[in-house]
């Protein structure tokens, strides 16, 4: 694709942004690429499909931050199936990958489609009522919160609604979608199927679905399983329940998790990659499922998620295991994968020609 407009989301808390965001707008000028800055932080906050057109509907999202800034982007690019490309100010982020120092390279690789597209799950929602906040819950998070909230999700105008399958809202998630409670002395009720099929009803702080993408963040927090981001599939994850059954469950692509507050819960929350989207009462519920639509964040090479996980989380050795030897940072591989490996993926040294002994020639 030809990149025509380039829309900028910025996290003007880092000192290094404004130097970024200069070297963006000189380079979109260079080439007649319209720049808008899109503010999703401080000004009244709209439906990411009102933010997309009044910025001339961009074809790049570029955002500069770490991974909240990459999310905020994130539910822009989804709703106008822009590209993504993520530069990276952040300080704990699993995924902005670009360097501040490598902007200019990364633009040029898009400008010349060098580029690898990583198509990511996104999770999306029907809900038995529209969501819906109330009057003072704005008032309450500019003084509690961050910057002001996002307005209840629209209605998909492609899907029928209907009682017994809900309302399809115009909404995306990258990371996960979590029903949590409001009062700190009363937990959540909540009856959780997947697939139709009742696997539980739980009593708990709160219950997150996410997608591999997401697996890192909250549901890992919460003991989830860290999943490869190239996976298809949809992790359940209940937060301090009050049963014995604490574990996540992992399930398929094509596989809702659906929520429902029972009768005498208390009321629930419902946040979308951490934005507070609306209120639940006993009775309602929502059905979690993977959207049709997908993620395309820019890539320049292959991604080493297991390194950047390694770094992140500051994972160490077993002492027992250090001192019984050296375990290298790749399993090296310096000859080609045998015929029934050559599907996987590998970190493969480039293979020099060898002679008989084995020698490189």
């Amino acid at each position: 694709m030809t990149v025509k407009r380039v829309g900028l989301v910025v996290h003007g808390g880092r000192e290094e942004a404004p130097a970024a965001c200069e070297l963006v707008r000189k380079w979109c000028a260079e080439r007649g690429v319209t720049c808008t800055d899109i503010d999703v932080w401080h000004n009244r906050r709209r439906n990411a499909e009102d933010e997309v057109e009044a910025a001339g509907n961009p074809d790049l999202i570029v955002t500069l931050g770490g991974d909240g800034t990459f999310l905020r982007g994130a539910r822009l690019a989804a709703a106008n199936n822009a590209l993504l490309l993520g530069i990276d100010l952040g300080r704990v982020g699993f995924l902005t990958e670009v360097p501040i120092s490598e902007i200019t390279t990364a633009l040029d690789a898009v400008w010349e489609h060098q580029i690898t597209i990583d198509s990511r799950m996104l999770l999306t929602l029907r809900v038995s009522r529209r969501l819906e906040l109330p009057e003072d819950m704005e008032r309450w998070a500019s003084v509690y919160g961050r910057g002001s909230l996002l307005p209840a999700p629209k209605v998909r105008d492609d899907g029928e609604a209907c009682d017994e399958w809900g309302i399809p809202l115009n909404v995306s998630g990258i990371n996960d979608i979590v029903l949590e409670k409001l009062s700190r002395d009363h937990q959540i009720s909540v009856g959780v199927y997947v697939g139709g099929h009742l696997l539980a009803a739980y009593s708990a702080d709160a219950l997150v679905v996410a997608t591999p993408t997401g697996s890192t963040a909250y549901s890992f927090a919460a003991g989830g399983p860290i999943v490869s981001p190239r996976a298809e599939a949809i992790v359940f994850t209940p937060v301090a329940p009050h049963m014995a059954f604490d574990r996540s469950v992992v399930v398929g692509p094509d596989e809702p998790v659906g929520l429902r507050l029972l009768e005498r819960s208390g009321n629930a929350a419902v946040t979308i990659d951490g934005q507070l989207r609306g209120l639940l009462e006993p009775d309602d519920w929502i059905g979690v499922y993977a959207a049709q639509r997908r993620l395309r964040a820019v890539r320049l090479g292959p991604t080493d998620f297991y390194g950047r996980l390694r770094e992140r989380m500051n994972l160490t050795d077993a002492p027992a295991a250090v001192a019984d030897g050296f375990a290298g940072p790749i399993w090296s591989f310096t000859t080609p994968p045998p015929a029934d490996m050559s599907h996987l993926t590998l970190a493969i040294d480039e293979v020099d020609e060898v002679d008989e002994d084995g020698v490189s020639i």
